[in-house]
């Protein structure tokens, strides 16, 4: 494990990048994909067509080749992001790179957070909609204090496998350089190629924890939202 050790601060960092790239796009998955699930279930001919095209779209494009359009098609459209330059975090400044790599993983995500959402709301009686919509609540007002508070303990257990892909679908970004888990097991392994067990346990280890605690949390959610 020498080789693990002598560098366990770049083997934090790697992993703490992942973790970032994992909550930037967890969450802009989640939005957009809830949006996209009432847009799939409206009133609206042409948005419901539409949502429904995105879904199609997106969660039949492999990921690679997203983040291959993001990478090289986005710049050359002249997409560059140069407003990021201009955030920081803390110590932390992100950069255009991680911008694309976000973009790439929430798009293909927000497809499939999409169709969890949708499956929810569909579980849930017509008949809840259609008494809030009788007592004088507009459709996003039945869909906010009604239909989505019920259907929300429906997808808990799918939007969970969702997160838990999307988690390890971060290592997708090492392939163009990103220096997450992934990026460092690859060059770790090149310098070290005799502890090529080790540092693949070691890796495999960290995915392991990150599973776990997003797997944790959905079963405190779901404890904390059952139905008596």
């Amino acid at each position: 494990m020498e080789a693990v050790f002598s560098d366990f601060d770049e083997y934090l960092k790697a992993f703490g990048l992942t973790l970032l790239l994992f909550v930037v796009s967890g969450a802009a998955s989640l939005v957009l994909g809830l949006f996209l699930a009432a847009l799939r279930v409206g009133p609206v001919s042409i948005m419901r067509r539409a949502a429904a095209l995105y879904v199609i779209m997106f969660r039949n494009t492999p990921l690679l080749m997203i983040f291959v359009f993001m990478m090289f098609a986005m710049p050359r459209l002249g997409v560059t992001f140069l407003f990021v330059e201009e955030v920081r975090i803390g110590d932390w400044n992100p950069s255009a790179f991680f911008t694309r790599a976000s973009l790439a993983l929430t798009l293909y995500t927000s497809a499939f957070v999409c169709e969890a959402f949708r499956s929810g709301i569909n579980a849930v009686p017509l008949g809840q909609a259609e008494a809030a919509r009788s007592i004088g609540l507009t459709f996003g007002q039945s869909m906010r204090l009604v239909v989505l508070p019920q259907a929300g303990r429906a997808v808990i257990p799918p939007l969970t496998s969702v997160q838990v892909a999307l988690l390890k679908n971060t290592s997708v970004a090492a392939a163009f350089g990103m220096a997450e888990a992934a990026y460092y097991m690859r060059t770790s392994l090149n310098n070290h190629a005799d502890q090529r067990p080790e540092i693949f346990l070691m890796i495999a280890i960290g995915y392991v924890v990150l599973v776990e605690l997003v797997t944790l949390s959905s079963y405190a959610l779901e404890r904390r939202w059952k139905v008596a």
